[in-house]
């Protein structure tokens, strides 16, 4: 089983204490999210793999080490999803974008697809999900298990925040997936968000609330 990551180095978990703050303005908080992204997406990419290349400096040849093997795509789940992407963009501008639109259905709580496009050649490539949220952890486990059945092999799940039911649902249902987390905090309430959580990170992201 591979387990959570909690991520918890100074700088995320400063950025988390601000986001989680109700009178962060819409901006600060789609800023933030990103910076976090981008925090986080340095340590989950860490396993990546490199070669050796030689190139030729002012002075002399050196030997250098560059990205090899899988690229990586990286697939927000919309909407809130969408808020991580550019922090990991920044960091990785080669990587691709696929997105899987799901919904929480508000009575059952289990999500509902309403779109999906991918890259062609996602089966070639390492695969990071991303969702600030990992609540009931429906949505995620429906996008983790549509990727598997297009054909991925390499895929990773990164949140920022996360319930304890969220993190034992993907454990249970993709045991091989890494899961990055920043926080884990202390449950869901009984309309399925995270306590104390930070609120709709959707609604917060685009300032739709």
């Amino acid at each position: 089983m591979a387990g959570p990551h909690l991520l918890d180095h100074p700088l995320i978990q400063h950025k988390l204490g601000i986001i989680r703050d109700e009178n962060t303005s819409v901006k600060e908080f789609r800023e933030i999210v990103a910076e976090i992204a981008t925090l986080m997406c340095y340590e989950a990419t860490r396993d990546l793999s490199t070669e050796e290349v030689s190139v030729q400096t002012p002075l002399a040849t050196a030997t250098v080490r560059r990205l090899s093997g899988k690229k990586l795509a990286v697939v927000p789940i919309l909407r809130a999803g969408l808020g991580m992407v550019d922090g990991i963009i920044d960091l990785i501008p080669s990587a691709k974008i696929g997105h899987i639109g799901l919904y929480r259905d508000p009575e059952s709580l289990e999500p509902v697809e309403y779109y999906c496009k991918m890259p062609r050649d996602i089966t070639d490539r390492s695969v990071l999900i991303v969702d600030p949220m990992l609540a009931t952890g429906g949505s995620a486990t429906a996008a983790i298990r549509f990727l598997k059945d297009y054909g991925c092999e390499h895929i990773k799940l990164m949140c920022i925040l996360a319930a304890p039911e969220g993190v034992r649902r993907i454990e249970t249902d993709h045991p091989d997936v890494d899961i990055f987390l920043a926080a884990v905090d202390e449950k869901l309430d009984t309309h399925g968000y995270i306590v104390p959580g930070l609120g709709d990170a959707g609604d917060r992201i685009f300032g739709t609330k």
